[in-house]
Formats: C-alpha cells, structure tokens, sequence
C-alpha cells in the first residue's frame, strides 16, 4: 500500500509507538512539514501530498493512536484532542524535528490547532478542519451549546453497521454502510474515481474499534435525541464540552494559516450529514424538537469566525475554497491544494523562532 518514494518506519516514544511515513532521500536537517490525518483514515491518505511536496522539505506523516500501524491505545476524551496533539509532539520530539509546519485534514486539523496552542509552530494548515468549537451540538459563529451535556454529538451518533464492518474488514461496496460506500459518498464529490481507492479503504479498515477508541462511549441524555459523549473513544474527543479551539487567537506567536476546503463538503459544512440535528431536520432521526432548540451546526461559520479574529489579532490566514469539491481537497484536487501549500510554505518565516 506504500507508493513508490514513501517509507514507513516505527518510532518509540515516551507516550507511544508511532509508525510514521517519510519520503525517501529528504534531508534529515530540511524544515518538516508534519501531515496529519483525520478520523477513519491513516497517513496513507498523504502518501502523493508528501511526494509532491517541495524538495526543500522534509515529509513526515505520523499515525494517531489507534490508526494505522501504530500502537492502540485508549483516548481518553474528557481531554479533547490532547491525547493525539501530546503523541504528535513525543513523535517531533523523537524525531528531532524542532519546529515544525503542520498539515492537518479534518479532525486532524483539529490535532494541529491543539498542538499550536502548547507548542510553537511555522506554519499550520487546515484542510477541511474540524469546527474550533467541536463537532455538533452547537450555535452560531460564536459556538454557543445548545445543552449542558452536549446531547446528539459523540459516539451515540455513530451507524452501528458501519462500526460493524469497519471492525469485520468489509471492502465491499454492496451496502450504503460499507467503508467504500461511505468514501464515496462522503470523502470526496459525487463522481470522484482513483486508481488508489483500494488504498483509502485500506487505510480506513485500520482504525482501531472499540470504546477506548472508535467510535468510543456513550451516555443516555434527557435531551433530544437521548444520547450524549461518553468519557472515552475517539468521537467523544469532538463534543463540544470538551473541545474549544479559539483559545488559538490569543497566541502571542502566531504560526500563518492556510485554510483550504471545498464547497461541497458533506462532513464539515453548515449543513452536515454527520450533525445530528441536520438528521433530525431531515426526518432520518426521528422526534427532532425544532430549528430553536436543535439547529444546524455552522462548521464553516464557525471556523471562519474565528480565522477572522485570529486574523484581526495579527496573524496571517489564507482561505482556499475549490468550488464543486469535496471534503478531501488533496485527493479530488490535487494540483490546487499543492500549489496553495507550496505557496504557504514558501511565505511562512523559515526562522520565526529563536
């Protein structure tokens, strides 16, 4: 599943072993662009970003636990995404990296966020970015909960059959529920074709299953729809009550920022079809109470709202939207997205630290 020029090696760490991906002949002293993947996915998913990558550049693309070839071990989701942010930085640190630019798709972007916010970093960038407010269970730009115990985000909301075949290796494509079915219609646009989507759903079927990891814990809730985030498992790190992001803008150092998402994202947008209350509204989760008590979450509102400020704040962001594009800009449009990271690379301050 490695393509040609990619290499995959283990490295123990204090907190985890890791496997990561690096791209044969990059020298070791060449500033790092640091790739991190999201949810249900793998470094694999970075392999031709890497290698596309500008040769002044060394790429590394690091598994989070429980993906991947690395180590399983249990998230604990009482402290958001810090269990993965603090096994990125045992990996840097291993690695002897220093300083380094961070890459992040989806959740990973969230990874990334969080990483800023304890570490200094040249640059970030976002690829389709988990809201800074969390996943679900949210209102308005300024990511105000909607209940006090975050009801219908977390691991409650996850498709049962899709836990089932994800843990049962299914490659198929027969049912909606199959990890294949679920890449196409929800990774990329409608239509999308790629002579490597054995490997995606390869590298999907390594997600470790189970309530320390995906999808993780649940709790019942006397809010609609009766389930909220357990303490536990990969989901429940997003829920709002444990995740908030926007801390990002008070950095005194601040890495620039390059945001690049596409328009027709059906994870991460206004109108999600993983948010809980879009189901509702839809008529596929049954007793929804209504737009006041139960709205849509803004993910992209949100996350332009804080950029904005970040912005305001005198940090640099750039925003890319590709127009008829998924919520994988570097599989569906690889040229923009490696032309847009190409330049922010070439922008960010190459010593912004002493």
């Amino acid at each position: 599943m490695l393509f040609d020029g990619i290499t995959a090696r283990r490295v123990p760490t204090p907190r985890y072993e890791a496997q990561v991906l690096e791209r044969d002949g990059d020298p070791a002293d060449a500033a790092a662009v640091v790739f991190v993947h999201g949810n249900v996915s793998s470094s694999l998913f970075w392999q031709q970003a890497m290698l596309d990558l500008p040769e002044a550049f060394r790429a590394v693309a690091v598994d989070l636990r429980g993906f991947g070839g690395s180590e399983t071990l249990p998230v604990d989701a009482r402290r958001g995404l810090r269990d993965y942010s603090e096994d990125l930085e045992a990996v840097i640190a291993a690695l002897g990296l220093g300083v380094p630019h961070l890459v992040g798709w989806s959740m990973g972007g969230g990874v990334v966020l969080q990483y800023a916010l304890d570490n200094p970093a040249r640059s970030l960038t976002l690829q389709a970015p988990v809201s800074p407010y969390g996943f679900g269970g949210t209102a308005g730009a300024d990511g105000r909960r909607l209940t006090d115990d975050d009801a219908g985000t977390g691991a409650g909301g996850v498709n049962p059959d899709f836990v089932a075949r994800l843990g049962a290796g299914d490659t198929g494509a027969d049912a909606p529920t199959s990890p294949r079915s679920v890449f196409r219609a929800t990774y990329v646009h409608a239509g999308f074709e790629s002579p490597h989507e054995d490997v995606w759903v390869a590298s999907m079927l390594t997600t470790a299953i189970g309530e320390g990891n995906y999808p993780g814990t649940s709790t019942a809730s006397s809010s609609w729809p009766g389930f909220a985030p357990g303490e536990w498992g990969v989901l429940n790190t997003m829920a709002p009550g444990r995740l908030d992001l926007s801390p990002i803008v008070e950095l005194a150092e601040k890495p620039p920022i390059l945001w690049i998402h596409g328009d027709a994202d059906a994870i991460v947008s206004d109108a999600s079809l993983f948010d809980a209350n879009v189901l509702g509204r839809l008529g596929a989760i049954p007793g929804w109470p209504g737009e006041e008590a139960a709205p849509a979450q803004p993910m992209v509102s949100q996350t332009r709202h804080v950029l904005e400020a970040y912005r305001g704040a005198g940090g640099a962001v750039t925003e890319v939207e590709l127009a008829g594009c998924g919520h994988s800009p570097h599989l569906e449009l690889p040229g923009e997205f490696n032309r847009a990271l190409a330049a922010h690379l070439g922008k960010a301050d190459p010593f912004p630290y002493s």
